[in-house]
């Protein structure tokens, strides 16, 4: 077999080949930020109350979340409660609330009790001029001055260039580091706030900036072109510390960096250990999917409700034959592993006989083995008149039918 944990997955041993390997730079601990309170609600449509968010906090805390997001203090007094009410649970994850580059933020930050806060600031050139309508000295001058607020009340500091992904470099840097020297930071987020990075560009990025500066730095990345997940990977891989997610990828335009493929693509495809508890991953998807009313699509990655199962009969057969012996053989990962219930068998206009005797034995119905042709080939042509698979209802019927 290729690379494979023992009953929790079976991947291509190319993965963790020596030559693959060995340009790997990971962090010694890597840490998840959860900011489903904060970009996931700021996708269009979503709006969640002081008692949502704290149900949210608590299933994330759970999972072993590192750090979370609570929210915009200065978005309204109800998102400032929620954030305090947080940060009072005494959860295990610190907790983070993003804030303007200004004082006041800093100061209503503090009063909530939270152990970090987000300071944003418009990170390029072109968005701070055209957008902002301020200058880079402006911009900096905010930062200096709020980030020694926060530090000097005892904050940790996540400095937040937004759309620093297209900044340039030099600017980038210089930017940062008048920051650094004249202001506080702890971390530096390395922003990409249309999801603009190739996984390639992103990890040229985050090696360019460890070179330059000696506090941590984290991937803060968008899945605009689908990337955001193999993006966050690569910056991982050159050394950023933290990854910001938001569950189910919800979050601006196309979204956030999904937490669940990418926690479990760190643990089976990279060996890289993060600590959470994946087998609470669709526990938690299916809460925030409800207190967000976003529906899961049924084939998204690790959480969708309909990725383990088959309707067409060669992998029905497959797994059929393959299940007793080892459930790998026909599996990318357990179901097991992220809570998930096991496969099922599907019956519709691609189904084959073992689709049939799955649901025959689902049901506890019988029909002569001569008749077992003539209802697959009803169950095909119930398929294609509704366009979808049939229920148990329809299968029913369809089984009365026949004997």
């Amino acid at each position: 077999m290729g690379n494979s944990e023992r009953g929790k997955w079976w991947v291509s041993s190319s993965n963790y080949d020596e030559e693959v390997r060995k340009s790997f730079h990971f962090a010694p601990r890597i840490e998840i930020l959860d900011t489903t309170l904060r970009d996931g609600e700021q996708q269009a449509g979503i709006v969640l109350n002081l008692k949502e968010k704290v149900a949210i906090a608590k299933k994330l805390d759970e999972v072993g979340i590192h750090r979370i997001e609570a929210g915009t203090p200065a978005t309204s007094d109800e998102d400032a409660q929620a954030i305090k009410e947080i940060a009072s649970l005494g959860l295990k994850a610190k907790i983070f609330c993003f804030c303007r580059a200004m004082p006041k933020d800093m100061e209503l930050a503090k009063s909530l009790g939270v152990d970090g806060v987000i300071c944003e600031i418009i990170g390029s050139e072109e968005m701070l001029k055209f957008g902002k309508r301020w200058t880079p000295e402006q911009a900096a001058a905010a930062c200096i001055e709020a980030t020694k607020v926060a530090h000097d009340m005892g904050l940790y500091v996540t400095l937040f260039p937004a759309d620093g992904s297209r900044a340039r470099l030099e600017y980038l840097v210089g930017f940062v580091d008048k920051v650094a020297k004249e202001g506080h930071i702890d971390s530096l987020a390395l922003v990409d706030t249309f999801g603009t990075f190739s996984p390639e560009g992103a990890a040229d990025r985050i090696r360019k900036l460890k070179k330059h500066f000696s506090f941590d730095v984290e991937a803060h990345f968008h899945s605009d072109y689908d990337l955001g997940t193999a993006s966050t990977i690569a910056a991982l891989k050159e050394g950023a510390s933290v990854a910001h997610v938001a569950v189910n990828g919800i979050g601006e335009r196309a979204g956030s960096v999904a937490l669940e493929p990418l926690v479990v693509s760190l643990e089976a495809l990279y060996g890289v250990k993060t600590g959470l508890k994946l087998e609470k991953l669709i526990e938690l998807s299916e809460l925030v999917a409800k207190l967000t009313n976003f529906p899961v699509a049924s084939n998204k990655p690790v959480v969708g409700n309909r990725l383990f199962g088959w309707s067409t009969g060669l992998p029905s057969s497959l797994w059929s034959n393959a299940k007793q012996e080892d459930p790998l053989i026909m599996l990318p990962y357990h179901y097991d592993l992220v809570g998930a219930r096991e496969p099922v068998l599907y019956l519709d206009k691609k189904s084959g006989k073992d689709n049939l005797k799955y649901w025959l034995k689902k049901t506890n119905l019988s029909v002569p083995e001569e008749k077992e042709r003539e209802l697959l080939e009803l169950a095909k042509a119930k398929s294609l008149e509704i366009k979808r698979d049939i229920d148990e209802a329809e299968f029913r019927e369809l089984v009365a039918k026949v004997v």
